[in-house]
């Protein structure tokens, strides 16, 4: 008869240890399910290394298959990976993975198989429980449990010589494979260390509680390596351990269990999946789970950890009696007892939660904590409970009536004479006047008696060898909605008790918890999310009434959010801010959390601070949703009583709009009165004068504080000047008024929130353009806006934001030089104003001022401005070559737009060319100004030979030419030797033009 049974959701598979004259047999049964519908064609084979052997053919079409499996060891365990169905054997040196092949037999057909790909060698370690999931390996022996992890890492592809080097820790082909003796000598060393050390009176020492999570728990002494043996060679090389967890027990005698019955038992791993999914990485099959937990149980402790994405330690149960079994689910953990089924709260959707979401534990999202303390949710009845497991909804008990076997007698006798011995020896302990408490060496002699090796260690019985009367008992788990709503009513009794009860909110979060479980699970409302196996598709019409159901589930959740939020609320202490999120997430207005913590005000503690707290910043986060001026007032009140000083911020809100200014005036008339006046406050009385259209009030509040207090006033509080974030900018009517009235400081305030981060360049923009709402197109804009982008580039450091600002500026100043658009700009700051107080302005070049006198008929402020920017150390002129195509020169004020750039990007000839042809006149200041230094070789290079060349062309008669090469001569024969001097002079017979110049040359080398 079988001894083990697994099943396999991936493949739907059922493989079994059984013994049959005390011979292990591991099978696979494949299409079981054929064989439940009493149909009963069977086919046994045996299994193939390799899926393409021809035994595989001619198989029947529909019929159940027993594929049995060969081992070199004797199987001692088994499990199922319910990611990829791959099946792992725990024998009494190593575990053996079998991957999950599929053999297509035609177009319609395919069978399953599986291919013996890894063998994990574990010297001294004979495995009681082992565990598979998502390439994680976890094996269990009476006191220890070892987690580690397979991992495919880039690299070379396998090559002989990679498998010929020398076998270390982790090899390939490890060294006491090769030494049979070496492997034996390490198996009883394993061995020694773990069973304990014979002392000599007798006695066992057991090792010590150990605990080594993470990197740290491949010090654990446990050597891993690795044997492949699939077919896949070329991944070999790549295949390496990562230790995850390590956790060794020794034998607590002092909370009632004896030595026999102190032994680990329910290893489990248990997938949570997302709609976050993302392909297993192991093989490239199946799907990777969000979190992945590792649950073992002692008789009365149970530990679950967390071991996917970094390890830690979740939770701890303590059970008020002996667990038999435990099984780990999505909602629930359930164990059972000798006489009961009790269930657990866990924390895995907290988990879960945290790692799918990273706005959870923050002002937009909330999660009870992983540490919120466990409860027990059930306890049922049960007589002889023996086994337990669980299946979707359903959980299924084996029970049989107790029949009290010898040992059971001897061991019940054994112990009620180790207590008199224990007891007797205490006593005369005390008599003599010592406390063996008090001395760890007496308690640990008073303990030897329980340690005694002589004590017989009995092996639990197998169900076969003992009672009568098997039961086999499926029960129906509570539907997670039926549950929820039964906890939220029970929590009411507390609520009622005291609103402020820690049990009530224990009880809303464990509420919570459920549904946020029962809704991260991707098959509700999306049953295909998942790729569906055989087993799952027939629980496809489940899963559609699941999807039915999730419209519901969502409105629960929702509902138990605004529980919480309640919960906080109401709190004085450290936790209330977490009203924020609850309520956010629970989908209610402002409004309707303000009617729900209405009838708090006529408590004794009045509103809490968590309320207050969500409360201040709804208000600050502008919502945009107007409260109605009942309720305005009402908040008014609510601030006005439990924190005045922040009735200038709330006042500002952009929710408050339809609140009474005279209410809102005495309010702050109020706090005026009993503190010292702020400059928020003073223009928070200000803007409520403006709304009453009283503007002698208005007035006198404005006249109490200088321009610069206004400004850091509206640092402060941004929203007295606009509502609103990113596209939605709206301004307010005090910012309306200032534009009218006093611009200067409206743009002050503006440049000031950019600067401290309370407003960004683009919506500064979508600001003054609502505003001033004369926008004709993207090169144009409002002139209080231009006035802005000046008064940043003035005040500015940040380097993307000057640029940016330089190019807006830039793009305005040709658009409107070239299209001679007046328009009555009037400009906060001049030509001259930004020429002293901004760096990124120059003082025009010499030059540039005789292309461009004052008296030409153009806008000079916007074109003085464009020429400062060129004659400034800042603009990139190649940023603005595409602008200058729209502008032309046919002028001298696009002449000078033109040649500023080009000389700023060093083409000198050109400009030369264009000044000559264009404005002589401004030749000679051009080149004393341009060419300097390293361009001193401009002047006889293409200066003097243009200007010979053109004077010749005129025949002298040209004034202005004639003039710039004489004064080009002076430069050419100061900077020249005379031999230099007389290789430029033209042989056209007018050396005679030259000579004084010559002359003056040779005179000044004989001098130096």
């Amino acid at each position: 008869m079988p001894a083990r049974v697994e099943d396999s959701q991936d493949g739907d598979y059922l493989v079994t240890i059984e013994e049959k004259n005390n011979a292990p047999y591991l099978r696979a049964y494949t299409n079981w399910r054929y064989q439940a519908a009493e149909k009963t064609r069977v086919g046994v084979r045996l299994l193939g290394h390799f899926l393409r052997g021809s035994s595989m053919r001619g198989a029947p079409k529909e019929q159940m298959e027993i594929i049995e499996i060969p081992l070199f060891e004797r199987p001692l365990c088994v499990a199922c990976c319910g990611v990829t169905g791959d099946l792992l054997v725990g024998c009494p040196k190593s575990l053996v993975l079998f991957s999950l092949k599929r053999q297509a037999l035609n177009d319609k057909l395919s069978i399953l198989d599986f291919e013996r790909c890894l063998i994990i060698h574990l010297p001294g370690l004979s495995p009681q429980q082992v565990a598979i999931c998502a390439g994680y390996i976890a094996l269990q022996t009476e006191l220890e449990v070892l987690v580690v992890k397979l991992e495919r890492l880039p690299g070379a592809p396998f090559t002989q010589k990679s498998a010929d080097k020398k076998p270390q820790d982790h090899s390939l082909v490890p060294q006491d494979m090769i030494t049979g003796a070496e492997h034996d000598n390490e198996t009883e060393v394993r061995r020694e260390g773990l069973a304990g050390h014979r002392d000599q009176d007798d006695f066992f020492i057991f090792p010590k509680h150990q605990e080594l999570l993470g990197d740290r728990a491949k010090d654990c002494g446990v050597k891993v390596s690795l044997e492949w043996t699939g077919m896949e060679s070329e991944a070999r090389g790549n295949l390496i351990i990562t230790y995850i967890l390590y956790r060794r027990f020794a034998p607590d005698f002092f909370q009632d269990c004896s030595v026999e019955e102190t032994r680990l038992h329910s290893l489990q791993f248990h997938p949570v999946f997302t709609s976050n999914q993302e392909v297993c990485v192991e093989g490239g099959r199946g799907v990777e789970p969000t979190c992945l937990f590792c649950f073992f149980s002692l008789p009365k402790t149970g530990y679950l950890y967390s071991v996917r994405g970094g390890v830690q330690m979740v939770s701890a149960y303590q059970y008020p009696e002996k667990a038999q079994q435990a099984v780990l689910t999505d909602l629930f953990l359930h164990i059972i007892t000798k006489n009961a089924l009790q269930c657990f709260s866990v924390r895995c959707a907290a988990v879960a939660a945290r790692a799918e979401d990273p706005y959870i534990d923050t002002t937009m999202k909330a999660c009870p904590p992983i540490t919120m303390e466990l409860c027990a949710l059930r306890i049922q009845l049960f007589i002889g409970l023996k086994a337990l497991c669980h299946y979707r909804h359903h959980i299924v008990l084996l029970t049989t009536a107790d029949v009290e076997t010898r040992e059971d007698t001897e061991r019940t006798a054994r112990r009620v004479i180790e207590y008199k011995d224990h007891t007797t020896l205490r006593g005369i302990f005390l008599a003599v006047g010592i406390e063996p408490s008090t001395t760890p060496a007496l308690e640990r002699f008073l303990a030897h008696s329980f340690l005694n090796r002589k004590s017989p260690f009995t092996k639990p019985q197998n169900p076969s060898e003992m009672g009568h009367g098997w039961n086999l008992y499926v029960v129906n788990t509570v539907p997670p909605l039926q549950l929820y709503n039964e906890m939220v009513e029970y929590s009411k009794t507390y609520e009622e008790t005291n609103p402020l009860s820690q049990s009530c909110l224990h009880l809303l979060s464990e509420a919570h918890l459920l549904l946020r479980a029962t809704l991260l699970d991707p098959r509700v409302g999306n049953p295909v999310e998942r790729p569906q196996t055989t087993c799952q598709n027939l629980a496809l019409g489940y899963n559609t009434a699941r999807t039915a159901d999730r419209q519901e589930l969502q409105q629960a959740f929702q509902e138990s959010c605004a529980q919480l939020g309640d919960c906080f609320s109401r709190f004085d202490k450290r936790d209330c801010h977490l009203a924020l999120p609850y309520y956010k997430m629970s989908g209610l207005s402002l409004t309707e959390v303000i009617s729900r913590n209405r009838g708090l005000s006529n408590s004794l503690c009045g509103y809490g601070k968590g309320f207050l707290f969500f409360l201040k910043h709804s208000l600050y986060e502008e919502t945009l949703e107007l409260l109605t001026e009942e309720t305005a007032n009402e908040v008014l009140d609510i601030f006005g009583v439990a924190e005045p000083s922040q009735l200038p911020h709330v006042i500002a809100s952009p929710s408050m709009a339809r609140a009474s200014p005279d209410c809102g005036l005495a309010h702050l008339e109020r706090l005026e009165s009993i503190g010292a006046p702020s400059v928020p406050l003073t223009l928070s009385k200000a803007a409520l004068a403006l709304r009453m259209a009283d503007l002698q009030l208005y007035r006198q509040h404005m006249d109490r504080h200088t321009e610069m207090l206004q400004v850091y006033g509206f640092i402060e509080e941004a929203k007295l000047l606009l509502h609103g974030r990113g596209d939605a900018v709206v301004p307010t009517l005090l910012a309306r008024h200032l534009k009218d009235n006093q611009d200067g400081l409206l743009v002050a305030a503006m440049v000031a929130l950019h600067e401290n981060d309370k407003v960004k360049l683009d919506e500064a923009d979508l600001f003054f353009q609502e505003l001033c709402g004369d926008v004709s197109g993207p090169q144009g804009g409002p002139q209080l806006l231009v006035d802005f982008w000046e008064a940043l580039l003035m005040a500015s450091s940040q380097e993307a934001v000057i640029q940016e600002l330089l190019f807006r500026l830039t793009t305005v100043y040709i658009d409107r030089v070239t299209r001679r658009d007046g328009r009555g700009f009037k400009p906060l700051k001049s030509a001259d104003d930004l020429i002293n107080w901004c760096s990124h302005y120059g003082v025009l070049y010499p030059w540039v001022s005789i292309l461009t006198p004052a008296h030409v008929n153009i806008i000079p402020e916007d074109l003085l401005k464009l020429q400062s920017l060129l004659c400034g150390p800042t603009l990139d002129a190649s940023s603005i070559l595409p602008l200058l195509e729209q502008l032309p020169d046919g002028d001298n004020a696009g002449l000078s737009v033109h040649v500023l750039c080009a000389t700023k990007l060093g083409h000198y000839e050109s400009s030369i060319e264009r000044l000559l042809d264009r404005c002589p006149q401004a030749i000679i200041p051009y080149a004393n100004h341009e060419l300097q230094n390293n361009n001193m070789a401009l002047w006889w290079q293409k200066l003097f030979p243009e200007l010979c060349e053109r004077t010749r062309a005129t025949q002298g008669e040209n004034s202005i030419l004639l003039a710039a090469l004489k004064e080009t001569l002076v430069v050419v024969a100061m900077e020249l030797n005379p031999l230099e001097f007389l290789d430029l002079l033209p042989d056209d017979g007018t050396v005679h033009f030259f000579l004084p110049h010559l002359l003056e040359c040779s005179q000044r080398n004989l001098m130096m």
